[in-house]
């Protein structure tokens, strides 16, 4: 019988990969009986994706199943992948053809298996690309499925084995890692092998393994990475031969002790981070005075108009000004806790994020589009509050006004929290490196500068005095302040149209059109009870049509990228395999890291990093130009940011010659800044390759 009969989205195909699920059950879909599930990915010429370990970059491909219940699959069964030399790095992975085989199993009573999965995969060749896959398919029971049986076989083969008898031991020698193993099978006998550590950040990939065979023993000496975050007590090892398919997996138990991880090797010099403040104190000072300065930045601007909205509404009673300082103060300061709590969460169980994060994700942009417009229409007169909210809200929303202002202070950090990076790019950076009750004062100092002007005002009698008195004026006011609001939604949509590209712009915009339409249906003043069910009959469906529509292009995990723009003649993608390249040619590299949530990072593309004399000169000196765009989430760019020991964008790093590390320019960036480090690159005419990096 036919292996996918009445199999749906089983083939997913992109400029890159052809990626397949496929099946295999030589005895019938039945309890007890093998069966397997296998992702086979076709890469096109010179593209590959990654091993479990990817080595010096990249990313291991994963699996996420949706199964009936009784019905359980286990983890990939990995082929031994291949060494993938670029420039000075060494990464492991597959090119050509590869299949992903996973055991499943079923569990007596199971009929029909209905199975659904999302795969992620990175696929490199200059430039790496995440791409994804949803894959859906139906084995119906007692079916006998073996169309694929040679690839099965061929892949189980090209799997490592774990040879009976065979023991490893290991111990660190310095900068090395001493390996010795026994036991190995008669065919791998005086061969040179492999070595693969199935865990990352321990030994360095690219370094040549000393090897020997002493009997029956294989000796090998491995050196550590330089940066090495792992220390493990027993490291799982692939050893395979160039030679033939397949290979052996071996436990190798490690003696210690262990150098502190990321100590550099005497060869290596560390990267040029600048260092943390001395004490915590210095730290929460320096969170203080970028607190402060946060409240000059554009993204903050329409927080302030509703904040002097509100100072104008309480005229000069002290007691309410208090309060209203209070609860902001309170706002912002329990959000930034809340964000950088989450943070530091999620980076403890293994995801690679950054400061800024929640801006990464289509729909918490789309959120806060939504969020701005219901504001804007509301100042403007569009709807009120009062006729659109239950009674019972709108009654505690009169009786606790406290709740708007605290309200008020989250949304600030909402938008805000992108911003610090000009100001505090390195404190952010050491702060989550820094235990976690440390961490989260510092950011609490953080909240603490930047409601502190509106603290200050409202505690001083001096300013209390100084605001006008309430009168007819505040109506106008009222409605002005409705245009910073809608300009903060054409900012975000843009944004979220570098994220998902036109069609997701496009799908928010009728969203927030419908979102319109139902405010002015159910909350105009002039509208009575009788139109607004008429009028409410309509506009409801209309706004569940638009976000039905819109939903493909604003859920994080189904939301297709948007295009990545033709390189230009200046500036093209980053990757790292791009930087190693120009690196190994001995041409220096200067990389943008930049986000389109990032509004200091846009200023500087349009200003200092367009500036014609710096592009001449950089052209002049031979500067290789890369842009690495974290508007989406990218965890290879979120681990060479915390490389440099950054947390956020912008950051601007020149890496002038392979055996030195990056500068890192200033974050709020000037057209001398960039001319002053790239004047110590030759230029082609003065004789080629870098001769010394800028000092």
């Amino acid at each position: 019988m036919p292996a996918c009969a009445g199999a749906q989205s089983t083939v997913v195909t992109t400029e890159h990969v052809r990626a397949e699920l496929l099946a295999h059950a030589p005895e019938g879909v039945a309890p007890g009986k093998p069966l397997w599930l296998g992702l086979s990915i076709d890469h096109q010429p010179k593209w590959h994706t990654y091993w479990k370990n990817p080595g010096d970059s990249g990313l291991p491909t994963t699996f996420k199943w949706t199964l009936p219940e009784g019905v359980q699959a286990g983890p990939i069964e990995w082929p031994v992948p291949l060494p993938l030399p670029f420039g000075p790095l060494m990464n492991h992975g597959y090119d050509g053809q590869v299949l992903l085989p996973v055991a499943v199993t079923l569990a007596p009573g199971t009929g029909d298996v209905e199975v659904a999965l999302r795969a992620d995969w990175l696929v490199c060749k200059d430039v790496c690309i995440p791409e994804s896959g949803e894959f859906r398919l139906r084995l119906a029971a007692g079916t006998v499925i073996d169309a694929q049986a040679k690839r099965f076989q061929a892949a189980r083969a090209e799997a490592p084995v774990e040879p009976p008898g065979a023991k490893g031991s290991a111990r660190v020698d310095g900068e090395v890692l001493a390996v010795d193993v026994d036991g190995l099978p008669a065919s791998a006998q005086g061969r040179t092998l492999r070595f693969f550590p199935e865990l990352g950040g321990v030994v360095d990939p690219a370094a040549p393994v000393e090897q020997r065979w002493d009997g029956g023993r294989w000796v090998a000496r491995v050196p550590l990475s330089p940066q090495r975050s792992e220390s493990p007590e027993t490291l799982a090892v692939v050893l395979a031969d160039a030679a033939r398919p397949g290979g052996w997996r071996v436990g190798v138990p490690v003696a210690g002790p262990w150098p502190a991880p990321g100590a550099p090797s005497p060869a290596v010099e560390p990267l040029p981070v600048p260092e943390p403040p001395a004490s915590l104190a210095a730290s929460m000072g320096l969170a203080l005075l970028g607190g402060l300065l946060l409240n000059l930045m554009p993204c903050v601007f329409p927080i302030l108009s509703l904040k002097v909205l509100g100072f104008a509404k309480a005229g000069q009673d002290r007691r309410v000004l208090a309060a209203q300082g209070l609860a902001y103060t309170a706002g912002v300061v329990a959000s930034f806790l809340a964000l950088a709590g989450l943070l530091l969460a999620l980076r403890a169980g293994g995801e690679a994020l950054g400061w800024g994060f929640q801006l990464q994700s289509p729909l918490f942009v789309a959120g806060l589009a939504v969020v701005f417009t219901l504001i804007g229409l509301n100042l403007a007169g569009v709807f009120e509050f009062g006729s659109v909210l239950p009674g019972s809200l709108a009654s505690l929303r009169l009786h606790h006004p406290l709740a708007d202002q605290a309200l008020t202070g989250v949304l600030a950090v909402a938008v805000a929290s992108p911003c610090t990076a000009p100001f505090m790019g390195v404190a952010l950076g050491a702060a989550l490196t820094l235990p976690t009750v440390e961490a989260l004062a510092v950011f609490a100092a953080l909240g603490v500068g930047m409601a502190l002007p509106y603290l200050a005002a409202s505690l001083v009698p001096a300013v209390a005095r100084a605001l006008p008195r309430p009168g007819a004026w505040m109506a106008r006011f009222k409605v002005a302040m409705a245009f910073p609001m809608f300009a903060t939604v054409v900012w975000l949509v843009w944004v979220l149209g570098q994220q998902a590209g036109i069609d997701g712009a496009a799908g928010l915009l009728a969203v927030l059109v419908a979102v319109a339409f139902v405010m002015w249906a159910l909350g105009s003043p002039g509208i009575g009870a009788r139109g607004r069910v008429v009028l409410g009959a309509v506009a409801v469906p209309v706004l569940v049509v638009a976000v039905l529509w819109a939903w493909p292009g604003l859920d994080d995990a189904r939301a297709p990228r948007a295009a990545v723009p033709e390189a230009s003649a200046d500036w093209q993608a980053w990757s790292p395999e791009a930087v190693a390249a120009a690196q190994a040619e001995g041409r220096p590299v200067f990389v943008d890291f930049t986000a389109a949530w990032c509004v200091t990072c846009q200023f500087n593309k349009r200003t200092a990093l367009a500036d014609p004399a710096v592009l001449a000169q950089a052209r002049g000196a031979g500067v290789l130009l890369l842009r690495a765009d974290w508007t989406r989430r990218d965890p290879v760019i979120t681990r060479e940011l915390t490389r440099l020991g950054r947390s956020g964008v912008p950051v601007y790093a020149l890496y002038a010659r392979p055996d030195q590390p990056p500068r890192l320019l200033p974050e709020v960036l000037r057209a001398a800044d960039v001319r002053e480090a790239l004047a110590g690159i030759p230029t082609a005419r003065d004789g080629g390759p870098t001769s010394r990096s800028p000092s």
